[in-house]
């Protein structure tokens, strides 16, 4: 039987969870962007995931979007709350006002859905937030996605996480499996403390595992040896695994570095070294990457895209953008080019829309990962992407 839910939010959460779900219930995603709300009405997806961009199309998927909320809250049985949750630098805890502005609509508009935060959280926001409005139809359920492979990885979980044990929970995850093409999905179900842990205990080590490979990167470059030949040697233990492992400028885009500080923020009163040294191992790395191409004194630096990841449009915090502020802060110029910026400017440095001009005015390119559209520009181009893979 077809269910009616709501998503809150469309960006890669929540839009990928639509889409998933959308194959066989009738789903509405809300957001404030009209511009985001017309792409997915026309059946076009506002971000870059390829497979996204392949199941709206289908005649299968019953996706609707609106900004109308009590509308597309007053309905549905299950509401999903996938709004974005930034790091606040003055109160150094996640900015969650988005979630609890949702929380407050569905609150008003529907007394019977069952409500799933997917946004990231504080370990022990949701437990606080039941007890604060007594409403037990609050869960978490954190995401694990990659950006560009959202769909792909809710359509082929590693883990279905539900911080709840309650039969609505127990539905809830019914309906993800429902929309899984993966076989025997692994379920667990925690409290929802438990699992606000684990999403950031997950990315922490993701974060880690980044941080430990530029190190060993850093060491070859410093001691003149090869790179790819140690890292190969080392990952040919089953234990450390070949996956994981390409050095970069440093973690980035929008989950990393957000989670990794509020980790830490969570640590306070809890001894640790770990998490500090993983938090603060990506801006020596940032240091270590600037210092290089600074000594080659280039007269313009171009940045070669800004995003993170090839196959991605997402550039939040990339580490790219804190290799620009420390170039520029010798005072050399930095020049961008970014296809997906229409500005003209990007933080004071002049965005180039044509490829030749960039390349012929850059002294030095630098590109967190290369694609075959530099490989005329080896001679100028400063990357260690070492494997070609993000």
């Amino acid at each position: 039987m077809r269910k009616k839910i709501t998503v809150v939010g469309a960006g890669y959460v929540g839009l990928s969870n639509a889409t998933l779900l959308a194959q066989h219930n009738d789903v509405t995603i809300v957001d404030i962007v009209e511009e985001k709300i017309s792409l997915i009405n026309d059946k076009k997806a506002p971000i870059v995931d390829h497979l996204i961009s392949e199941y709206l199309q289908k005649d299968s998927t019953k996706l609707v979007a609106t900004t109308d909320k009590a509308s597309a809250y007053k309905d549905a049985e299950h509401i999903i709350i996938a709004t974005p949750t930034d790091y606040d630098e003055r109160n150094n805890k996640f900015d969650v006002s988005t979630v609890e502005s949702a929380l407050s609509d569905v609150r008003e508009h529907n007394k019977h859905a069952t409500i799933v935060i997917k946004s990231t959280v504080p370990v022990g926001y949701t437990k606080s937030v039941v007890e604060t409005y007594q409403d037990d139809r609050i869960i978490f359920s954190p995401e694990f996605l990659r950006e560009g492979q959202a769909l792909y990885d809710n359509l082929y979980p590693s883990r279905i996480v539900i911080g709840s044990q309650c039969e609505r929970a127990k539905a809830f995850a019914e309906l993800l499996v429902q929309g899984a093409l993966k076989p025997d999905v692994d379920i667990l179900y925690t409290s929802s403390t438990e699992a606000e842990a684990i999403k950031l205990f997950s990315n922490t080590y993701l974060a880690m595992r980044v941080a430990y490979f530029n190190e060993l990167d850093t060491y070859a470059q410093v001691h003149n040896l090869d790179t790819t030949q140690i890292i190969n040697g080392v990952c040919l233990d089953p234990r450390i695994g070949d996956h994981y492992n390409n050095p970069s400028f440093g973690y980035g885009g929008y989950c990393l570095p957000k989670d990794t500080r509020q980790l830490l923020a969570n640590y306070k009163d809890v001894p640790q070294n770990l998490i500090d040294a993983i938090v603060a191992a990506n801006s020596t790395r940032k240091d270590f990457i600037a210092s290089s191409i600074i000594a080659s004194k280039p007269r313009v630096v171009g940045v070669y895209r800004l995003t993170m990841k090839s196959e991605s449009d997402n550039f939040r915090h990339s580490s790219v953008q804190g290799i620009m502020k420390r170039i520029k802060a010798r005072g050399i110029p930095v020049i961008v080019f970014e296809p997906n910026l229409d500005e003209r400017e990007f933080f004071n440095s002049e965005v180039v829309d044509d490829i030749e001009d960039f390349k012929q005015r850059s002294d030095v390119i630098i590109a967190n990962r290369i694609t075959p559209e530099l490989d005329d520009v080896r001679a100028k181009l400063f990357s260690r992407d070492i494997f070609r893979e993000n």
